[in-house]
């Protein structure tokens, strides 16, 4: 059987946790889609595009499997997405017992709509303190983003 799992998140940007879940989730299933959706609960700093870019550039050169497939999704339910591709399984990286309570009762519903259950990757320790929101406030006042997110990323982020 061949067995497909999605990644979801905002990505804004790809951080080194984000890395360290999508490569462990990779080598547990056949075929994994990152996929960046949008998110109206936050205000975006990079385009949608340019975060699928930004992950594709960052798995390439951490030199990751081929199994994997980047893509974005802005309409309709994730378990939509799920159902179109044949996932049954979403991965979602747990840093805190916040993460737990946010994302439990949409575990429940997304197995509820469509039978597609969630797993939950304990991070890396070294970067369970890491989100995409303290990468954006480090850039913005001006701050050193390097040991935080991936190099394509903080390429990009020095650029701007």
């Amino acid at each position: 059987m061949h067995r497909i799992a999605v990644v979801p998140g905002s990505f804004d940007p790809v951080t080194l946790g984000h890395l360290d879940v999508i490569e462990r989730a990779a080598g547990l299933f056949d075929e994994l889609h990152v996929l960046v959706v949008h998110n109206p609960g936050k205000a975006a700093l990079l385009p949608i595009a340019q975060r699928v870019t930004l992950i594709e550039q960052a798995i390439r050169e951490a030199g990751f499997g081929g199994n994997i497939r980047v893509t974005s999704w802005s309409v309709g339910l994730l378990v939509d997405y799920c159902t179109e591709v044949g996932a049954t399984v979403i991965v979602k990286g747990i840093r805190s017992q916040v993460d737990v309570a946010y994302e439990t009762p949409m575990a429940i519903v997304n197995r509820d709509l469509a039978a597609v259950e969630t797993i939950f990757l304990l991070p890396n320790p070294a970067h369970a303190h890491v989100s995409s929101s303290l990468v954006r406030q480090v850039d913005a006042l001006g701050g050193d983003v390097a040991p935080y997110v991936p190099p394509a990323v903080s390429r990009f982020l020095r650029q701007g």
